[in-house]
């Protein structure tokens, strides 16, 4: 049968713990016509695969979205998202690390490159302009998280993959986070696979404010970032989190690895201040162990 669907093109708190698996990936599917779709769509309006291992549990009316780079011989992930339509702020984005795309074979794109998501239904754009003084278009997935090609920068340039961050947290404070996450998905001796998510807060309770756009749709300003990460390594996991509060960091003169580990929690607590639920498409007993506990020396923070 024939699905309709949107196309698609294929987030301070840490978290960490340890469990060994026979393999990184146990990624569930069902097929229909070339359309695949995950298991935990939760009545969300799907777009790509939801069922792999970064892909948070999905919520009632967002639009799941992912990007993909078409090679030659294979279709690459870039990076997914949940597009909440009603707050027109994505939940979080999410992608990995590993052998198809932790190289650096180009740079940023340029200053002009920001543009609405070819993806996303064009009645939820925002427009591409900026946020306005005081704030900056910040990438949730950063730019140089994505250099393995000019195409895969480009795409991070999407507005859904934008938040209104202030300029003093996103050119000092959240880059430093984006460095150490950069840093570890490049490391192959760290991980053949790391898993990421990022996302800044848009429950009613967790935003500082809104932004109205030229076009009069309003964009939430998030009281709070985070962080997700899990990587596997022989087939061993392990998971750690970062939640940070939204705000300047005047007292910070550098963000090294203390200033990083004072934001870390295990996955759990990070699931329940944000209401997110991380890495469901483990095994639920890889799951349990992962996200139930630390270890900062795991994560090059000790």
């Amino acid at each position: 049968m024939k699905l309709r669907y949107f196309a698609t093109r294929f987030a301070s708190v840490m978290a960490a713990a340890t469990l060994t698996m026979t393999a990184c990936d146990d990624d569930i599917l069902y097929d229909f016509d070339g359309i695949r779709l995950g298991t935990e769509s939760q009545g969300a309006v799907v777009s790509g695969n939801s069922s792999l291992v970064e892909i948070p549990e999905l919520q009632k009316g967002d639009l799941f979205i992912t990007h993909n780079l078409i090679g030659s011989s294979d279709t690459v992930m870039n990076y997914s998202l949940a597009y909440d339509t009603v707050k027109m702020h994505s939940r979080w984005v999410a992608f990995r690390f590993d052998g198809s795309n932790r190289k650096k074979n180009t740079g940023r794109s340029d200053s002009d490159a920001f543009q609405d998501d070819p993806d996303l239904p064009s009645r939820f754009y925002v427009g591409s302009y900026g946020f306005g003084s005081g704030y900056d278009r910040g990438h949730l997935c950063a730019s140089n998280d994505r250099l393995i090609s000019e195409e895969a920068n480009r795409q991070t340039f999407y507005m859904t993959n934008m938040s209104p961050q202030m300029s003093a947290f996103n050119q000092l404070y959240w880059v430093g986070f984006e460095l150490y996450v950069q840093d570890l998905g490049r490391s192959e001796s760290f991980s053949d696979t790391l898993y990421v998510v990022k996302g800044g807060t848009i429950k009613d309770s967790q935003i500082e404010g809104y932004i109205t756009r030229p076009n009069g749709k309003t964009v939430p300003v998030p009281k709070y970032y985070y962080m997700a990460l899990l990587s596997c390594k022989s087939g061993s996991y392990s998971a750690i989190g970062f939640w940070m509060e939204h705000r300047s960091y005047d007292e910070v003169s550098d963000v090294d690895k203390t200033e990083i580990a004072k934001r870390a929690v295990c996955i759990d607590e990070l699931e329940e201040l944000t209401g997110i639920n991380f890495f469901h498409n483990l095994p639920d007993a890889v799951e349990a162990k992962v996200e139930a506990e630390y270890q900062l020396s795991s994560w090059n923070l000790q």
